[in-house]
């Protein structure tokens, strides 16, 4: 006969739940490690209780990262968990999964065909903030080599640009460059051709053009911008590159808009960042810079390593990165197709412009974008903020209490007297999820005109 240890039945039960487990009693450690190990399922718990006072991913309509991604991208993702992308030596296909991606962008954004027979210059980062400021170092670096064979001083370059994300604001504090912020005209939503020679001079490393600027979504007129280089460079002799940020219009122009000439059909446009987290629809975080050609890139700020027993070239700000998100964003090039890109992109965009249309007919709004022509968003301001009772701040307040996350925000100089709000359509936001989101808005403007009715749900966000 087997013989068995009797056990106290609350002991044992305790073993089994982990809200009954010793972790779970107790305030999590905040400042110090704990003196001994937990039950792994109980610290999953535990944490995934507290992960859950975040917001909801899928209602953040201020972010363009991606929130949605398909099963085949979570097993990929941790089956990469443990490639280090910067070994290339120890895991040779994820680089030469990340040279295709090189490749293909290259291809996407028209360079030459010498950049795209398989030895396209570019590189992979953690977002398209590393690869802005990449491109950027690439522009002082050429200006100064040119400057040098001159024998003219270099030690006051500047970069001019219309509304910028603060990615070219740290690019110039960290590598001394004066940033020129050109200020928005009125009813402009960014940088105008004309503005340029007011701005530009012999120590202008480049400007930055944006295809998608972020505080309306609209595009920046690239090939207008070039055309004023041109004729810039014909009465100063002048030569300035373009580098085109296109952390999100990078993915979106090429499928909706291919007649809108931005990218290195343009001989001006010298480099290109995106973000393949971003519209490119690869997880969290991956960002993309590619060169019109090789010799655009100096070679003195290329690396060239030796790591665990390999000669590794490397040009990026940070080093060990994970592989997973690279991977990713090939799978998602593979899966979707030129064709599939089109498809997902054009869904958002006619969600915004069905958004835009449910706006317009609210009654207190003006639009400043539609979500025509330009990134799948929209963009407006209240017709008139000084007698409608209430502001933009107010409607984004409301909104959180039902989770909806819809940013407020001055546009940029010499326009900070209007705030407007803008609202991100990305992949996995349908038109049933925005159609409730206007439902709320509604329900939010008349608590703010009228006061909520006596019968009204007083309730907050439900988790």
């Amino acid at each position: 006969m087997a013989l068995h240890e009797a056990r106290d039945p609350a002991e044992a039960d305790a073993s089994t739940d982990v809200f009954a487990t010793a972790l779970s009693r107790h305030e999590l450690s905040k400042y110090r490690m704990p003196e001994d190990h937990s039950p792994a399922d109980v610290v999953y718990a535990v944490i995934h209780n507290e992960l859950l006072l975040d917001g909801n991913a899928a209602q953040n309509l201020a972010t363009f990262c991606t929130t949605w991604s398909e099963d085949e991208v979570h097993r990929l993702m941790n089956e990469c968990l443990d490639k280090n992308m910067i070994d290339k030596d120890e895991y040779p296909q994820t680089a030469e999964i990340e040279s295709r991606c090189v490749n293909i962008l290259a291809n996407l954004w028209n360079a030459p065909t010498t950049a795209t027979a398989g030895n396209a210059m570019g590189c992979s980062t953690t977002g398209s903030s590393e690869a802005a400021m990449l491109g950027g170092l690439a522009l002082k670096w050429r200006w100064r080599e040119r400057r040098r064979a001159a024998g003219k001083p270099t030690d006051r370059p500047n970069l001019v640009c219309g509304p910028v994300q603060i990615c070219w604001d740290k690019f110039a504090r960290y590598f001394d460059v004066e940033l020129r912020q050109v200020p928005l005209e009125p009813g402009a939503t960014g940088l105008r051709a004309h503005q340029l020679k007011d701005h530009v001079d012999e120590n202008t490393i480049g400007v930055v053009a944006i295809l998608g600027v972020t505080f309306t979504c609209d595009y920046e007129p690239v090939q207008e911008i070039a055309a004023e280089l041109d004729r810039i460079q014909a009465d100063h002799g002048w030569d300035i590159p373009i580098h085109v940020d296109a952390a999100s219009g990078g993915f979106i122009a090429p499928f909706l808009h291919p007649d809108v000439v931005w990218d290195f059909r343009l001989e001006r446009v010298a480099s290109i960042n995106t973000s393949g987290h971003k519209y490119g629809l690869a997880p969290l975080g991956v960002g993309w810079a590619v060169w019109r050609s090789a010799d655009l890139l100096p070679d003195d700020l290329v690396f060239r390593v030796n790591y665990l027993g390999g000669d590794i070239p490397t040009f990026a700000l940070n080093f060990s990165r994970p592989g997973g998100e690279i991977v990713a964003q090939y799978y998602n090039f593979l899966r979707l197709g030129h064709g599939g890109y089109r498809a997902v992109q054009q869904a958002c965009a006619e969600t915004a412009q069905a958004f835009a249309r449910e706006i317009a007919a609210m009654g207190p709004f003006t639009l400043l974008y539609d979500g025509d022509g330009a990134l799948p968003a929209v963009s407006y301001t209240l017709t008139d903020p000084d007698t409608c009772g209430f502001s933009l701040y107010d409607l984004s307040d409301q909104l959180r209490m039902r989770g909806w996350q819809v940013p407020s925000y001055p546009l940029p100089a010499d326009r900070e007297d209007t705030v407007i709000q803008r609202v991100l359509i990305r992949h996995g936001i349908g038109r049933d999820e925005i159609g409730l989101l206007a439902d709320d808005m509604r329900r939010s403007l008349h608590r703010l005109t009228h006061g909520a009715p006596a019968d009204a749900d007083r309730a907050g966000f439900h988790h």
